[in-house]
């Protein structure tokens, strides 16, 4: 499935020769689109108030509507752009508007991963990743607004247990 304007291409990153398969692609908790859906709404209220003003002062209300209105698409097409993909070789996060980065990490070099569920994250149903690495500079540290963490956390434990990374269970 190629990449389209909303939703980028993670297919074309997999290791097919390999065998890697894609087990969960995770796009943010609709809690990520709050703030530019608010802008969004206050630039269409500024646009609006705008035609009810002095006409000399209405050009800044204008450009500061699309100034909002701008932000706020960016916004949206920022967090709509940026996805988390659990495999069963690795795990990485693909994102960017214009351009693109692309942070890896196999499963073997996972030492510890941190779910932080705030008390609003409880809440609406999200939380955050933190993983620790062997590595000191790391791409993937931070996944924020990731939904159903708890299952997406299990999902992760029970590819590194069936691969054999961390030993059977005693």
């Amino acid at each position: 499935m190629a990449g389209s304007l909303l939703h980028p291409d993670i297919e074309r990153h997999l290791l097919r020769e390999e065998g890697e398969v894609v087990l969960d692609a995770v796009h943010h908790h609709w809690a990520a689109y709050v703030r530019p859906v608010l802008e969004g709404l206050l630039g269409l209220g500024v646009l609006v108030g705008a035609a009810f003003v002095w006409m000399q002062i209405a050009w800044l209300l204008l450009l500061v509507a699309f100034w909002l209105l701008g932000r706020a698409a960016w916004g949206v097409l920022r967090e709509a752009r940026d996805r988390f993909v659990i495999t069963n070789m690795r795990v990485f996060r693909i994102h960017g508007v214009l351009g693109q980065s692309l942070a890896t990490m196999p499963l073997s070099r996972i030492l510890d991963i941190t779910v932080v569920k705030p008390v609003h994250g409880r809440l609406l149903g999200f939380g955050h990743f933190v993983f620790e690495s062997a590595a000191q500079e790391q791409g993937l540290r931070d996944i924020r607004y990731v939904p159903s963490p708890d299952r997406r956390d299990l999902v992760i434990q029970r590819v590194v247990q069936q691969s054999g990374l961390r030993g059977p269970r005693p």
